[in-house]
């Protein structure tokens, strides 16, 4: 756990520094090449699949039909524009995969799909350790997208997968890849397809019959992705499913320590204190709650 625990730190740790060099005018190939290069120079040599870098409405995957479409463009960055940071380096034989949402400045609708993702995580964990069928969670949570007013852009993923397993690989010292994937890791995956095809699992989290199976033990890199007019917001981060009888051992989030769960803990920390009695959008009854509160309880609109 250790050795996928410090990989995945290192991963955030770049997506946190190239978002803080983020200008307007970068472009997404430049902001992909500073991630490469940040963990190159921390001795990275191998990945999952090389840094991409999505910035405004490719956020969401406007118009996104073929795979191509998912690389890094010349779009500019400018003021008040959300980007996703996408990367996941190999070190150590350990693998990450993260995804890193921000915005150049303030964005109101960026703010709440951050926020809107809490659910999302708390959603996921809960059943897993129900031991759901990944199918039926995947449902859930797009139910919980559409009740949130969202669309689900992890559909736009190929197989319109929420998540992967992840291994260990062998590393070597030249690590070629393969359309931006390492070719050691497509190994891994492609492996563990032709030993799950025989044993009635999947590696890949999917809205597919291949998918209608409990959790397989394993770390699995998890990445809901919100999506409204032309904004997108995600996480990725690595999931832990093991074999204990003891629901809180079943399944675990590899690390707390992330950006996404900080940031919700200083939302709560800011949190005006509740006053005893005081009317609040939780305890509002039915009766006095405004046409324009419940619209925005069922799907905001922006």
């Amino acid at each position: 756990m250790q050795g996928f625990r410090s990989v995945q730190r290192l991963a955030y740790e770049c997506a946190e520094a190239v978002a803080a060099q983020l200008r307007p005018g970068v472009t997404e190939r430049e902001a992909a090449r500073m991630q490469r290069e940040w963990l190159r120079g921390r001795g990275v040599r191998d990945w999952f699949h090389l840094p991409f870098a999505w910035f405004g409405d490719r956020t969401a995957f406007a118009g996104f039909r073929v795979p191509l479409q998912f690389f890094p463009t010349n779009r500019e960055l400018a003021p008040g524009m959300p980007f996703i940071l996408d990367l996941a380096p190999v070190s150590g034989g350990y693998t990450a995969d993260v995804g890193y949402s921000g915005c150049l400045g303030p964005n109101p609708v960026h703010d709440r799909l951050t926020r809107d993702l809490r659910v999302h995580r708390e959603l996921i964990l809960r059943e897993v350790r129900e031991r759901r069928p990944l199918r039926e969670i995947y449902e859930d949570v797009e139910r919980l997208m559409v009740r949130q007013g969202y669309h689900n852009r992890h559909r736009a993923y190929p197989f319109g997968v929420i998540a992967h397993k992840v291994d260990q690989v062998r590393e070597r010292r030249f690590a070629p890849h393969v359309f931006g994937f390492g070719t050691q890791s497509l190994k891994g995956l492609a492996k563990d397809a032709l030993r799950g095809h025989r044993e009635g699992w999947s590696p890949l989290w999917s809205p597919y019959r291949f998918s209608d199976h409990p959790p397989r033990p394993g770390l699995w890199a998890v990445e809901p992705h919100l999506g409204f007019r032309g904004t997108g917001a995600k996480f990725e981060e690595l999931l832990v499913v093991t074999d204990s009888r003891d629901a809180q051992e079943s399944a675990f989030w590899l690390d707390d320590d992330l950006p996404h769960v900080r940031r919700w803990a200083e939302a709560d920390a800011d949190r005006e204190p509740e006053t005893p009695g005081k009317e609040t959008p939780e305890n509002r009854t039915p009766e006095n709650r405004t046409p324009e509160k419940e619209t925005s309880e069922k799907g905001w609109v922006a």
